[in-house]
């Protein structure tokens, strides 16, 4: 891939990018749009008109799937997010995983109150004196998660990742050793409302094309 090219994903991922941490921060601490924009707009006009001549240029066979995950490692590097390394594994909201049937009324619950979810923002379980409640981790491999849940194994520097199936647990993650991104703390609450604004928020779709395991409706 020649520097064009690499340019023009870096920006096209810088978009996708400034839209997530929009909606991450307007979700957790109400801020509006507006001032967001604001606070970004020195960075947000970077090569303005020099990127629609690019976008004109771009090769045929160059799509949004090009930006893919190793892009996103190193965006959230370079923005100075901080990182810690987990050992990850998955869980399901089913017996297995939770003790519970579907039948149970608790079936599908967080420690939050919050019901599972795989989405663009998906709920993961972590230990709440090192991840509290609520806050918003970028996991490499994974997409984007949120403490919802904890457990009596989820101890120290390790995290539960939420799959819908164990095929899926099994398939698509397994057991990783991973340095995750803190894109926000917790202050130890979250509510369904929350959760669903940050997975509906128009600005954050583009990335779901990174991540086609995730919710594509």
């Amino acid at each position: 891939m020649n520097v064009f090219q690499r340019t023009l994903k870096m920006i096209a991922l810088f978009g996708l990018f400034i839209g997530a941490l929009l909606s991450t921060y307007i979700g957790i601490t109400n801020v509006s749009l507006l001032q967001l924009k604001e606070s970004v707009s020195d960075i947000a006009v970077m090569k303005d008109a020099t990127q629609k001549e690019e976008v004109e240029e771009l090769p045929s066979d160059t799509t949004k799937s090009d930006v893919n995950n190793n892009d996103m490692v190193t965006v959230m590097s370079e923005a100075g997010y901080p990182k810690k390394e987990v050992i990850a594994t998955g869980y399901t909201a089913d017996i297995e995983s939770t003790g519970k049937s579907e039948e149970h009324p608790e079936y599908g619950i967080t420690f939050s109150g919050v019901k599972v979810k795989r989405d663009l923002y998906s709920t993961v379980a972590a230990d709440p004196e090192v991840f509290p409640i609520g806050t918003i981790l970028f996991i490499p491999g994974y997409g984007y998660g949120v403490v919802a849940d904890t457990g009596s194994a989820i101890q120290g520097n390790t995290l539960d990742l939420y799959y819908e199936t164990v095929e899926d647990v099994y398939n698509l993650w397994g057991k990783k050793s991973v340095e995750v991104f803190v894109i926000e703390e917790g202050a130890g609450l979250l509510t369904d409302d929350t959760l669903e604004d940050l997975n509906e928020a128009e600005e954050v779709q583009g990335f779901r094309e990174l991540y086609p395991g995730e919710k594509n409706s």
